[in-house]
């Protein structure tokens, strides 16, 4: 069994969804294969130097994990972008590029966090290339630990408040950007998170039956895709 989630958004401010997840360590992720995250797992994340507590506290129910021989797989987000090497090493988790092709059961796979994906968010797209432009992660990184805070915290109120105005097609994937990528790595199969909209979307490529799958947030209920010999089955779960 292979488990799926993202988009959990750890915070202190939320201990309902960090309950949550650290039973679902517990529980289900104990059994797994492997267990992927598909970025935007905190909320906020402003390099490993800036760690708190909490943070801490993630990464060590992590690597509990790891010692069980479940492998620990994580990819960046939109929020957590600047996570590192030092983490990871806490957390014994393996950092995936993205996107990222693997295989789950007999399916050749992409995953993906999904904001890539979203093209018509040009504003967004603008961002995004100059965030993670190689020279500004590295004028980022040699910033003040409050001052990336402060950049941090600028940028989670801006997005917020650009969010609510823009048109709910503007936030979603561009469909054919979806079909470009899955063409250009010959794949069937798409998993993605980001978007909150939770579903499986089938489509045609090439004159072939395809799927999108998106991965749900952790919000009001919690979401995980689970692998196995049955196929891929995504369903919610109640946080308490």
């Amino acid at each position: 069994m292979i488990l799926l989630i993202s988009d959990l958004h750890l915070e202190e401010k939320r201990p309902d969804i960090t309950r949550a997840f650290l039973r679902f360590l517990e529980t289900r992720a104990i059994e797994a294969e492997a267990l992927y995250i598909l970025g935007d797992f905190f909320e906020v994340w402003v390099g490993d130097d800036g760690m708190t507590p909490f943070q801490h506290e993630i990464a060590h129910a992590l690597h509990a994990l790891s010692q069980t021989g479940t492998l620990i797989y994580l990819m960046h987000g939109n929020r957590d972008f600047m996570i590192g090497k030092a983490f990871c090493r806490e957390a014994g988790c393996t950092l995936l590029a993205d996107p990222h092709v693997t295989q789950l059961g007999r399916e050749r796979v992409l995953l993906m966090h999904g904001d890539s994906l979203c093209t018509r968010d040009e504003g967004y797209m603008r961002l995004r290339r100059w965030l993670r432009n190689p020279v500004s992660l590295f004028i980022l990184h040699s910033l003040s630990l409050a001052k990336r805070q402060k950049l941090a915290q600028k940028l989670r109120s801006s997005s917020k408040e650009e969010t609510r105005m823009k048109a709910s097609d503007i936030v979603d994937v561009t469909p054919d950007e979806v079909l470009a990528i899955m063409q250009r790595y010959k794949v069937r199969l798409l998993i993605h998170g980001h978007t909150h909209r939770p579903a499986t979307h089938s489509m045609q490529i090439d004159g072939e039956p395809a799927t999108r799958i998106v991965l749900g947030d952790w919000d009001r209920q919690g979401w995980a895709l689970q692998v196995d010999e049955s196929g891929f089955h995504q369903a919610p779960f109640d946080l308490n």
